[in-house]
């Protein structure tokens, strides 16, 4: 059994709602600095065995200081940026506000294989690579993984894993939203689980290494 930690990215100028270019692109806020600067203080000394982080500039930037704290460490970037619906041309200038009503027409439509305006990750994609994630985990000689990742990603991984869901549908699409709504993860937080051969044990969602204004 191996322990994994995904950890979210801590608070980005899209989270804040200021103007973002790129989805890919966005950095962290002087306040997602300072939850950046909170994260090895949950590990309480004890290493993990790697670190992963998405491609994605706030998820890099958010591992910068673990990275430090436990360095020399292995360190390897994986697929598991976040679940970008939207196309990237939508963040070209625009604010989480802005961009609001398309996504929420999006999630309405619940089309597992729509890539909206032509270049955004459908759903069925963004399932496939949750999958190809779990099993790289599974695989791995690791027993003790942090991931730096995202809020959405992380939860549809968790859903798709609790639930066993390896279709993508407009029902199983519905079903996901649903659960990404009602599951909260703040920005840092850190969602814990335990991987078998063929199954995930969820632990619990930590926020204790955070305050009470930046766990918020």
């Amino acid at each position: 059994m191996s322990e994994v930690w995904f950890i979210r990215h801590g608070e980005s100028i899209s989270n804040a709602n200021l103007v973002t270019s790129h989805p890919a692109l966005s950095p962290l806020t002087p306040k997602g600095e300072q939850q950046a600067l909170l994260i090895p203080g949950a590990f309480n000394g004890r290493k993990p065995d790697l670190i992963v982080t998405s491609s994605y500039l706030r998820a890099e930037q958010t591992a910068v200081p673990t990275l430090a704290q436990f360095d020399p460490i292995p360190y390897e970037t994986w697929p598991v940026h976040e679940f970008t619906y939207l196309s990237p041309k939508r963040y070209d200038g625009t604010t989480g506000d802005q961009r609001a009503p398309f996504a929420q027409s999006y999630w309405q439509r619940a089309n597992p294989n729509e890539q909206e305006g032509g270049d955004g990750e459908s759903f069925r994609d963004c399932l496939a690579r949750i999958h190809d994630t779990l099993a790289r985990l599974r695989q791995h000689e690791a027993k003790f993984i942090a991931i730096f990742t995202h809020g959405i990603f992380a939860r549809l991984l968790l859903w798709a894993a609790l639930t066993n869901t390896t279709s993508a549908t407009s029902t199983s699409q519905q079903h996901a939203h649903q659960f990404i709504r009602a599951v909260r993860m703040p920005n840092a937080a850190i969602c814990v689980v335990h991987l078998t051969v063929d199954s995930l044990l969820f632990s619990n969602i930590q926020t204790k290494h955070l305050n009470a204004r930046d766990g918020s």
